[in-house]
């Protein structure tokens, strides 16, 4: 029987870092599924999803968790089982002028409207013409069956005048 994991990874970046993950994760006989990885200010930071024999979840999960042995911090999961619930992704892209809190005010607009953020980047990059910092979101928000993006563009632009909103399904 397989095992699915879901394992977030934080550690110095290094070359070969994942490469050294990957080996570990086979030698037990499991398959990366799925990820998304990063890196942050010299920090490397990944989420992984793989599944593995039950038999040998355990042996992983302390092998990869060993203090010292790979220079990592990294939690596991079993992923529970669960039905499907029907949902549609859409994208999002926000542009606007940066403030604080302007995270907060967006994932809880999409919170409070019913959406639920599958993926999100954020940063900051410098306007065209003033050099002034304006921050810029891309992500894909699920939603409800039946629910509209549109309606979704709506609550996020209601965050404020300045804030350009994209969505495309």
């Amino acid at each position: 029987m397989q095992v699915y994991l879901v394992m977030t990874v934080l550690g110095a970046d290094r070359p070969g870092l994942v490469s050294s993950l990957a080996d570990a994760v086979s030698s037990h006989g499991g398959n990366w599924l799925e990820s998304r990885m990063s890196r942050l200010a010299g920090q490397f930071a990944g989420i992984v999803r793989i599944e593995c024999p039950s038999d040998a979840v355990d042996a992983l999960i302390q092998e990869l968790q060993a203090p010292g042995v790979s220079g990592l911090t990294i939690q596991a999961v079993r992923e529970p089982v669960n039905e499907p619930i029907l949902r549609r992704t859409f994208a999002v892209d926000v542009f606007g002028n940066d403030r604080p809190g302007i995270v907060r005010e967006l994932s809880a607009a999409i919170a409070n409207a019913g959406g639920n953020i599958e993926e999100l980047t954020t940063g900051l990059e410098s306007a065209p013409m003033s050099g002034q910092p304006m921050f810029r979101a891309h992500g894909l928000i699920s939603i409800q069956e039946g629910a509209e993006p549109a309606a979704f563009a709506a609550v996020i632009e209601g965050l404020g005048d300045d804030l350009t909103v994209d969505v495309s399904a």
